[in-house]
């Protein structure tokens, strides 16, 4: 049976705008960060959600609560969470290597690599669709996880060049353990 997922990145943080980087650290909602998320509550508002999932950051649990208006209660997992960093995180976004070495670059410093992220977040994802009744889920998480998570099941050359902004949704289509992309919101 074919049932809908959405995965959605969390609003504008106070390090997103300092150009901080956040991984496993956390920063609050920026007001816009706080509008962006009360702007897309409307698109959820036409939607029959069954279930709600959260990263552990606060940072996509306020945007969970605010989204879905605080009408329905959600479980915080880690496995939705960003990547690890390591000792970058809360650093600044200038030492971030080149996209290609930034694959493994983390895990000598106590971070993870983007292979690593993967497939904790797939086998989450997986595993949350796979739980009776879920028919209509959204999980709240970062944009590192919605790239890689994108990237499991599809070339991301496209969506890449679209950018990733706060609070886009990715709307996937789950049977038989895989996941097909239906369509990218970028609302805000």
């Amino acid at each position: 049976m074919k049932r809908d997922f959405y995965l959605m990145r969390h609003g504008q943080t106070l390090f997103n705008v300092r150009r901080k980087i956040q991984g496993w650290c956390d920063s609050p909602l920026t007001e816009d960060g706080i509008q962006q998320a009360k702007t897309v509550a409307g698109f959820f508002d036409e939607i029959n959600l069954t279930h709600l999932y959260s990263s552990t950051a606060e940072r996509s649990c306020d945007t969970a609560e605010i989204v879905t208006r605080n009408r329905m209660s959600y479980k915080r997992l880690k496995g939705l969470k960003e990547i690890n960093f390591g000792v970058f995180e809360g650093e600044s976004e200038d030492l971030h290597p080149d996209f290609e070495t930034r694959a493994t670059h983390y895990v000598q410093f106590g971070g993870e690599s983007r292979l690593q992220m993967r497939e904790r977040v797939v086998n989450t994802c997986i595993d949350i669709m796979e739980q009776p009744e879920h028919s209509c889920v959204l999980a709240v998480a970062h944009a590192g996880v919605c790239k890689q998570f994108l990237a499991n099941w599809q070339d991301i050359t496209e969506e890449v060049s679209k950018g990733f902004p706060n609070c886009c949704i990715f709307h996937y289509e789950y049977e038989n353990r895989v996941f097909k992309l239906k369509q990218v919101h970028r609302l805000v």
